[in-house]
């Protein structure tokens, strides 16, 4: 049996945390460390590391437990508070960019469901990032600051539903679309129903066993489960690993949950994952026509959140300047995008050509959301 897998992960986790404290001193999100560190061991750098099974298989639950991890700290009271207003800010946030991103794709590539799943990518907000920049401005409880975090939450909700049914449609051996689309119902009002039961069945476990080791082995397995279940009705494992989070996230022990599965992420879970978006990521073919691509796709990607967002705040009410601060907190892709790129990567909606420009594409609307928010709220008092 072959040991290098150890070699693998051990330079994995050495160069991710190394570059994440890196750009930790930059106020730049750890996450863009370990992506980088992902480009330079894998053929876009040194070509020291290749993907493997082994990495493959490990990045798959890395992202199952990174969306777990999202479900368990979404905050149902905050959604709930922001409402309608919130709803209305996604669903443009998720319209326009996914028509800018087909838009954009069409002029390069003639396959319809990759173009679409192109602006799949571009629907996905990464929230954490401009909920850090928004807390240190002490910005984060005003009008803007809660519409974007409810918008961002509502937003990512929304395109891991539309990846689940381009995912399912995608598959030439998958049956018609209504029936796809009634399997995803049956999915969601399955794990509806299941959810009330665990729920009370962690409660009772966090009442009767306290603070014990146990409870969250038993939320991981359950997240797994669900995840496996999502895979069997046609839907993203991801959905159901999410799910799961969300059915947890108010019980008695979700905090010492969160915490515990927050151990196993960052220790090697996560770091795998997001250097393996690297690793996969050869920027040796990026000719003219796909440097262009890049190009035009940073482009849509940053206006049609600027466009879309703050358009749905000002059908809501909120000042133009209001607005066009929820619309530049939107703008940032992140690790979500990484995680819909990959999926739709591994089940072949994702063109390898284009894998390079998406990478590129998160990493910069990263920089500058949080340049772009303190430059903004600067300028005035609200």
């Amino acid at each position: 049996m072959s040991t290098h897998f150890l070699m693998d992960i051990a330079i994995i986790l050495i160069f991710t945390k190394v570059l994440g404290l890196i750009t930790k001193k930059f106020s730049m999100p750890q996450v863009l460390g370990a992506l980088i560190a992902g480009l330079i061991l894998g053929p876009a750098g040194v070509n020291l590391l290749h993907e493997t099974h082994f990495i493959s298989s490990m990045a798959e639950l890395g992202v199952i437990i990174l969306m777990f991890s999202a479900g368990l700290e979404t905050d149902l009271h905050e959604l709930k508070k922001c409402g309608k207003a919130s709803l209305i800010i996604a669903l443009f946030g998720v319209a326009v960019p996914l028509l800018g991103g087909m838009v954009a794709a069409v002029f390069f590539n003639q396959n319809i469901m990759e173009n679409i799943f192109i602006g799949v990518i571009l629907t996905a907000t990464s929230v954490s990032i401009t909920v850090e920049t928004l807390q240190e401005m002490g910005k984060l409880k005003t009008a803007s600051g809660t519409a974007i975090l409810g918008a961002a939450i509502i937003d990512d909700v929304l395109g891991i539903i539309i990846l689940t049914v381009i995912i399912s449609m995608n598959n030439p051996l998958s049956p018609p679309v209504a029936i796809v689309l009634l399997k995803i119902v049956a999915f969601f009002v399955i794990a509806l129903i299941s959810g009330i039961g665990f729920y009370y069945l962690f409660q009772w476990l966090s009442q009767r066993e306290g603070k014990k080791r146990r409870i969250p082995v038993f939320a991981f397995a359950f997240c797994l489960l669900l995840a496996f279940a999502a895979e069997k009705f046609d839907v993203a494992d991801i959905t159901g690993a999410y799910i799961a989070g969300l059915i947890l996230c108010n019980t008695v022990s979700s905090h010492y949950i969160g915490n515990k599965i927050e151990v196993l992420s960052y220790m090697i879970l996560s770091p795998i994952f997001f250097a393996s978006i690297g690793i996969k990521t050869s920027i040796g073919t990026m000719n003219g026509e796909i440097i262009l691509f890049t190009v035009i796709l940073l482009g849509v990607a940053i206006l049609t959140k600027v466009i879309g967002c703050g358009f749905g705040a000002r059908i809501c009410g909120y000042t133009k300047d209001e607005s066009l601060k929820i619309g530049i907190g939107m703008i940032s892709r992140g690790e979500v995008a990484l995680i819909v790129a990959n999926k739709g990567a591994a089940v072949g909606l994702m063109p390898q050509r284009f894998f390079a420009p998406i990478i590129l594409v998160v990493i910069i609307t990263t920089l500058i959301t949080p340049v772009l928010l303190r430059m903004r709220y600067s300028r005035s008092i609200a």
